[in-house]
């Protein structure tokens, strides 16, 4: 038995979608496009072809960039994509759930509601820097929890998982449940990814994201790696010519030697700035917190969370803020060296009002 066994029986079942075939060099009348490109078209591929039914440059990039196969890897519109993909492929709405901790990334809660699965959420304490509580998530699994998601650094707490847990989870839902570690912001914790740990788990799946230390929010691409049966269900379930052409080329441009050397330098910089604002904030009187993180914001704890937003707003600075059990708590994410200069000047106003 594998992981797969455990996705709808329709999915399983399911074929991807037969979409008219692509041949260079060839006269394409199948597929009711049109034979002329438009004046505005100014990408390497003429627009007015459909893309690839899935990019395979950029796949085989992607897998090369995180250290996998590349059948081991769907390209996906984000990583939000893929946590859609795999809640739709796992779960059989009002029947089964979905394990994960709180706080944590919302968008779990958000298609665990669109699918109709339930969703059980495990308390991690403020008081523990927020870690991650494998007994507790362990105890609110049962035989109908087909996921478990981990957000490692965690948002929007910035706490990274440590791998002891993770292979504690992993080994204790081996055949039972899919593991899916959320990886956005791994970079910035300067920690391996856990991919490497595919082979070992095969009830392991990993999320990637362009968005964060690649700097390319605004073109929605990202990567979910996993076994390769799995990977061929959510592929089924994705739609066809689900990345845009330009989307595709300013990602491959990205991808380039380069261009990773220049985003490994932001990393390295928002990872100082992210220590040096983390030290000033804390010695700031109305601040009574702030947590260490491992991505590229971090969370604090302060007098009157409302208050502060509202003063920071007014200086046309924004500010993240969550209610709830995080009621106190305001996420700050890191910016430019400037960006973060003018920070400090209207958070030592409001200490000051």
């Amino acid at each position: 038995m594998t992981i797969a066994d455990i996705a709808r029986a329709e999915i399983r079942a399911l074929k991807p979608y037969a979409a008219a075939i692509q041949v260079d060099d060839t006269i394409r009348l199948n597929a009711n496009e049109a034979p002329w490109a438009s004046s505005g078209d100014r990408f390497r591929r003429p627009l007015n072809r459909y893309p690839e039914i899935r990019p395979s440059g950029l796949r085989g990039a992607l897998a090369d960039r995180y250290g996998c196969a590349a059948e081991n890897l769907l390209v996906t519109r984000g990583s939000s994509e893929a946590i859609d993909l795999l809640v739709r492929v796992f779960c059989n709405a009002g029947r089964d759930n979905i394990v994960t901790s709180t706080p944590t990334f919302s968008m779990y809660r958000h298609y665990a509601t669109i699918q109709g699965a339930e969703l059980r959420e495990v308390e991690l304490a403020a008081s523990n820097d927020f870690a991650l509580d494998p007994d507790g998530l362990l105890g609110a699994c049962d035989n109908a929890t087909r996921l478990v998601f981990l957000c490692s650094p965690n948002n929007p707490t910035g706490t990274l998982m440590s791998r002891q847990d993770l292979i504690r989870v992993l080994e204790a839902r081996r055949d039972r449940s899919a593991v899916v570690v959320d990886e956005a912001y791994i970079e910035f914790a300067q920690q391996d990814s856990v991919v490497g740990l595919l082979d070992q788990y095969e009830n392991l799946i990993v999320l990637r994201t362009l968005s964060k230390a690649l700097a390319f929010a605004g073109a929605r691409c990202g990567a979910v790696i996993g076994p390769r049966d799995v990977i061929e269900m959510l592929d089924a379930v994705q739609a066809p010519y689900a990345l845009a052409t330009p989307v595709v080329e300013c990602v491959e441009n990205a991808l380039r030697a380069e261009s990773l050397s220049e985003a490994d330098g932001w990393v390295r910089q928002i990872v100082t700035e992210r220590e040096r604002l983390i030290d000033a904030i804390g010695t700031m009187s109305f601040v009574r917190r702030v947590w260490p993180s491992a991505a590229n914001f971090f969370l604090i704890e302060v007098d009157n969370a409302e208050q502060l937003l509202q003063e920071c707003n007014n200086d046309k600075v924004l500010l993240r803020y969550f209610g709830g059990a995080l009621a106190d708590c305001v996420r700050i994410t890191v910016g430019s060296p400037s960006e973060n200069d003018r920070l400090l000047q209207v958070l030592a106003a409001v200490g000051r009002a």
